[in-house]
């Protein structure tokens, strides 16, 4: 059923029954688009529960939209109009009666205030509570929290530089180089390394303007740089009586400006007794704040393998499909089954097999990764044993400019990371999408790379990474 959602005045009242709790739901809103929505309402539909797809103008022809049960227009193509508007997302919730809310990742899936209004109107928010958010969603508040749960942290500031000359004297204590990060930041935005005192103003001001810019708040604060680290997260899961468990790691450190292009499971760096640590330390970090839901503790690890906190995602990640094919566990079930309020194993998963994840993105590779928009007119995705594609597009799709580029992750996973790799460059051979550019020659590359074959890479591999011509 499709409806089409009209606001007067930004006004929305909610007339709903009370937060269903230690029972399952009977529909649940996506308030999300692309893949993820689509991720979403397959594992419903798995469970007997009814969906609702909201969409923009610009979403029309996307698969969420057509596999819902019921889908409701919310708005233009802008995303402020549309997947960031909450009136507009809690009206839809009203005229399809949906009893509980899904926020999938990005958008409004980690803002306290909008799981706050779903608290507020007895719509069951998919996730952590409105105080968890905030408690892990400020970096800084989040590192504080972290020091007192007894959680390795990175050395810097305790709090928010006041100004410059402070900022120059937390340098000297903690040794160059040091990185400067916006306390509201995310995907690379109000960030600079600086590696001796003469570049640290202009360093500061620039970061300040940046986060200004991209999140209306300059708050700064300062980290030893951690050099040649790896990007190492740990999945939680924890149920609303606080017990969590671990469902071990995801290597992150094939990064772009600090978009993740590449995921896999388990790390080639990490050492049995490594994970075991990491595991507990995101296990302490989940319990100390009594976090409920799925969730992602983010850490670096530096060359010699100490490693440190970074932040917590309260939510699920992109990348979340590498550990459901490892430890084959279907992480959006376990997210509906918390919110309900069932309990969880308490048991810690390792990886029995392994799985890397290839994000592919609508990108021109050789033009600086340009977005590349516009209309697919061919589109075979690859197959096979142990290889999985999760997207949203098909033949004669036309991919809007207005959201994230990423079109499809590819999956691919075997019993040892060798193996993973040949199956993965094979996958990338048979996967066809013309009439745009997309991410996979540059994929097919690194999976010939030696260093990435060997495990021997770390944040900044792409640095130096020498992307050849284009075979014509």
């Amino acid at each position: 059923m499709l409806y089409w959602l009209t606001i007067i005045n930004s006004q929305f009242t909610i007339h709903s029954s009370q937060l269903i709790q230690n029972s399952m739901f009977k529909k649940i809103l996506i308030a999300n688009r692309g893949e993820i929505a689509l991720r979403v309402i397959r594992t419903c539909k798995e469970m007997g529960i009814k969906t609702v797809a909201v969409y923009s103008t610009a979403d029309k022809d996307s698969l969420h939209v057509r596999f819902a049960d019921e889908a409701v227009c919310i708005g233009p193509p802008s995303s402020a109009e549309s997947y960031l508007s909450v009136p507009r997302i809690m009206a839809a919730v009203e005229i399809t009666n949906a009893d509980a809310l899904h926020p999938g990742y990005g958008f409004l899936a980690e803002n306290a205030d909008f799981a706050e209004v779903c608290a507020e109107y007895g719509i069951k928010f998919i996730g952590p509570t409105p105080e968890q958010i905030r408690k892990m969603g400020d970096k800084i508040t989040a590192k504080e929290t972290m020091i007192k749960a007894g959680v390795p942290v990175v050395p810097g500031s305790e709090g928010l530089l006041k100004d410059l000359k402070s900022g120059l004297k937390m340098c000297e204590e903690i040794g160059y180089p040091v990185i400067l990060k916006a306390t509201a930041g995310g995907g690379g935005k109000g960030m600079r390394i600086v590696w001796k005192p003469e570049e640290f103003e202009e360093a500061w001001d620039k970061a300040r303007q940046e986060a200004k810019a991209s999140f209306t708040n300059d708050g700064i604060y300062i980290e030893k740089f951690i050099e040649e680290p790896r990007h190492i997260e740990i999945q939680v899961a924890a149920d609303q009586t606080g017990k969590a468990c671990h469902l071990s790691e995801r290597d992150c450190s094939i990064q772009r400006r600090h978009q993740k292009l590449v995921e896999e499971s388990p790390s080639p760096f990490l050492t049995k007794a490594l994970r075991k640590a990491m595991g507990e330390a995101a296990i302490l970090a989940a319990e100390y704040i009594g976090y409920e839901g799925v969730g992602t503790v983010e850490f670096l690890v530096d060359k010699h393998k100490n490693f440190y906190f970074m932040e917590m995602n309260t939510r699920i990640q992109v990348e979340h499909t590498v550990t459901e094919e490892v430890i084959d566990h279907d992480l959006i079930k376990e997210q509906i089954k918390i919110a309900a309020g069932e309990p969880i194993s308490g048991k810690n998963y390792f990886p029995t097999m392994h799985a890397i994840e290839c994000r592919i993105n609508a990108e021109d590779v050789y033009k600086d990764f340009r977005p590349s928009p516009g209309k697919i007119t061919s589109f075979h995705s690859a197959k096979g044993h142990g290889v999985r594609v999760d997207t949203h597009v098909y033949a004669g799709y036309m991919i809007p400019p207005y959201y994230d580029s990423m079109i499809a992750k590819l999956i691919c996973r075997a019993q040892t990371r060798e193996e993973c790799i040949k199956k993965m460059r094979r996958a990338l051979d048979e996967f066809i999408v013309e009439g745009i550019k997309t991410t996979i020659p540059f994929h097919r590359q690194l999976m010939d790379d030696e260093s990435f074959q060997k495990g021997k890479f770390h944040t900044g591999f792409l640095d130096t990474f020498e992307l050849k011509p284009e075979k014509k």
